[in-house]
């Protein structure tokens, strides 16, 4: 029988604060190794099959790449708060959080249909390929779906299990736990209103803009920069501030993606450029250059880019990208995320924090903005 799970420790080296949030990030990699090293052991102790085939694949995705630039806001919002000493309890929300991204990732990449995450197979097809090269029966399309989905689940127990475990060993775990459970809702909303703005054929850019906040901007930025704070025994004003700036911020970066999903290199980003243009996957991009179509009665890009429109010709992708570039859509998406970044660090100052700490999170916001923020008066 298995025993219960032990409280993974920070890496030595790392008890005291480290000097960048870029620093508590790799500190958090190195407690989500040795969080996965405990599981993949007590996964192979349940069933070998299921951990050869599932759960090693799934720590394989979780280590291979990203950008763990949710642990680094979770460090910079704790920080802010005024946190100082042992930095253990971070770099174990940091590496929950980064099991909650790989939960949202596989899941995400089966309701879109995504080939490739992280410059590999997306789990799905690792899954269906497995299947087929064993000559197993049935179908090897739902068995990938099938998998994917319970890797997915698995995630997120994981990630639900080193968050508690953390919760519990804090003077602030209620804290910390609540924001948490409102993350977890935050996400499944986020996904369902994708999904359903894909049913109704929506091209509205302020639901465009609720799904971009709900299904990324709060919980890559938002609620990491406020379990942080939590962590630090923040209080309300200076909660609610942090909150606000990682909206904006996180706005910022989830507009950023759908740049780089509608124009980005597939060798640099690790997934392909066109998922978004083809599936006509409701963006704020594409509401916008639909929205600045219609105004300036351009039927010829407003067809091109109709929700109901056949993506499925020869080049139609590459005549949507010119249309946004043409009606100006790609430019006023990035005005839109120069404007967000202002004003998230406006929102942080409100939070009082020190300017060493409101230097990296301007780092940090450029980062995952690609643009570095200025203050909101430049910007107007």
């Amino acid at each position: 029988m298995l025993g219960p799970p032990q409280v993974v420790a920070a890496p030595a080296g790392l008890v005291d604060d480290p000097p960048t949030a870029s620093d508590a990030a790799r500190g958090a990699d190195a407690v989500l190794r040795q969080f996965l090293d405990a599981r993949l052991r007590q996964s192979r102790a349940v069933d070998p099959v299921f951990a050869r085939e599932l759960a090693d694949r799934l720590g394989a995705l979780v280590v291979r790449g990203g950008k763990r630039l949710r642990t680094a806001f979770a460090f910079c919002g704790w920080r802010a708060a005024g946190g100082s000493g042992d930095v253990g309890a971070v770099l174990r929300v940091g590496a929950a959080l980064e099991l909650l991204q790989a939960c949202a990732l596989v899941h995400d990449d089966v309701m879109d249909g995504s080939l490739r995450r992280r410059g590999g197979p997306a789990l799905h097809v690792e899954l269906a390929r497995g299947h087929w090269a064993a000559g197993l029966h049935g179908s090897a399309e739902t068995f990938g779906t099938s998998g994917a989905v319970l890797a997915g689940d698995l995630a997120l127990a994981w990630a639900d299990d080193l968050l508690t475990e953390t919760a519990l060993g804090t003077p602030h775990g209620r804290r910390l736990h609540e924001e948490w459970r409102a993350m977890r809702t935050e996400m499944v909303a986020g996904q369902y209103r994708d999904l359903h703005a894909q049913a109704t054929r929506s091209a509205r850019v302020d639901e465009a803009l609720d799904i971009a906040t709900l299904k990324s901007a709060l919980y890559t930025v938002a609620r990491p920069l406020a379990l942080g704070a939590a962590l630090a025994g923040a209080d309300d004003r200076t909660a609610d501030a942090l909150r606000a700036a990682g909206r904006c911020a996180g706005l910022a970066f989830q507009l950023r993606d759908d740049l780089l999903g509608a124009f980005g290199d597939p060798a640099l980003t690790g997934k392909p450029a066109d998922d978004d243009l083809r599936s006509r996957k409701l963006t704020y991009l594409l509401a916008t250059a639909l929205r600045l179509a219609e105004a300036t009665g351009d039927r010829h890009a407003a067809a091109v880019l109709a929700p109901d429109a056949d993506a499925r010709p020869e080049r139609a992708v590459e005549r949507m990208r010119a249309v946004m570039e043409r009606t100006g859509a790609r430019e006023a998406v990035e005005a839109k995320i120069v404007e967000l970044t202002a004003l998230s660090l406006e929102h942080f100052e409100r939070a009082g924090a020190r300017p060493a700490v409101r230097r990296e999170f301007a780092a940090l916001v450029e980062r995952a903005s690609g643009v570095a923020p200025r203050r909101a008066e430049e910007v107007a």
